[in-house]
């Protein structure tokens, strides 16, 4: 496949001409450009990260984390789409989008992304530090050009490196709070960054032929479905494991930690049984994709809830001295 350089596709989707230009604008649509639902999940991890860090912050900053984190989130579904225009058009699931119905144009969806990601990078830095704004930069950009306009048309491991992405938030959230990484948030980065590729890849195992018209090499497109099943028991296996770290660091208690192992059976039982089911059996993979995201989202409502504020034993041990990452 001829990969044209990012910048210069960049370039060419910018001159391009819109010929369907939107006869009736609603708020909604521009909403809709913001990928409302991704962007909740991504702000929900946020807020998880920023609450259980040991630093608190006054309730007008934590507003306005929240509303810049909100705002990156959205700007990165915005420029995805204004990016993916051409594909969505091509793909059933997405052909309602905004930009295919012609309701936005695509300048319009560029203009607003911009707009909101700078807005966003500015209201953090401002609110709070450099550090969660220049996480907040590095996820906007990783996320639409590493991921949208290289990795997704160009490699099967499309969503297994991009989804780096997605699992920035909670430590764009501590960042905000203490100004710092630490190990903690570091862990529930490593369980939204092994939780993608079985979530997208038993989405994509019933939307093959949409993504093999739009010419897009998702794992189910190029490898098939056996492949992809084992895989995705893998990585589920991998996840179950990874959700045990908070408990494991102290950084949560015994009810997280049974939640965890509950859940982590459960994902990897529908994942054995999808890698067991037959191709045209949509269901299994389909019940695995709902159960992802439950799952997800109860794992961190349960760190949310079990989580009381305190600081972790590993963050006592480094602040008595026990545990010095300069010196390591």
């Amino acid at each position: 496949m001829n990969v044209k350089s990012i910048a210069g596709q960049l370039g060419e989707r910018r001159s391009r001409p819109d010929h369907r230009l939107a006869a009736h604008r609603s708020v909604s649509d521009f909403v809709a450009l913001t990928k409302p639902r991704v962007m909740m999940l991504a702000l929900f991890t946020a807020l998880v990260g920023l609450s259980c860090a040991p630093v608190r912050l006054d309730s007008l900053t934590t507003v306005m984390a929240v509303l810049a984190i909100a705002a990156g989130a959205g700007a990165a579904g915005v420029l995805n789409m204004w990016y993916d225009a051409d594909i969505d058009a091509i793909m059933s699931r997405t052909a309602m989008r905004p930009i295919p119905r012609g309701k936005v144009s695509r300048f319009e969806a560029l203009v607003l992304g911009l707009l909101l990601g700078g807005f966003s990078v500015v209201a953090l830095a401002l609110a709070t530090n450099l550090i969660a704004a220049a996480l907040l930069t590095g996820t906007i950009l990783f996320y639409v050009v590493v991921y949208t306009a290289w990795l997704k048309r160009s490699t099967r491991q499309n969503i297994v490196i991009g989804g780096a992405a997605g699992a920035l938030p909670p430590v764009i959230g501590w960042a905000a709070a203490t100004g710092d990484i630490g190990l903690e948030p570091l862990a529930l980065f490593l369980i939204i960054f092994l939780w993608t590729p079985p979530h997208f890849w038993a989405l994509a195992l019933n939307r093959t032929e949409d993504y093999a018209r739009a010419g897009v090499p998702m794992l189910p497109v190029v490898a098939g479905r056996t492949v992809t099943t084992r895989q995705i028991l893998i990585y589920s296996g991998l996840l179950a494991l990874a959700s045990e770290l908070p408990w494991l660091i102290g950084f949560a208690g015994t009810m997280y930690g049974a939640i965890a192992s509950i859940g982590g059976a459960i994902f990897v039982l529908l994942a054995a049984r999808l890698n067991r089911s037959v191709e045209a059996d949509r269901r299994t993979a389909q019940r695995l994709f709902v159960f992802s995201i439950a799952h997800l989202f109860v794992l961190f409502a349960a760190l949310l809830i079990d989580h009381r504020g305190e600081p972790s034993s590993f963050m006592r041990a480094s602040q008595d001295g026990i545990v010095n990452f300069s010196e390591v």
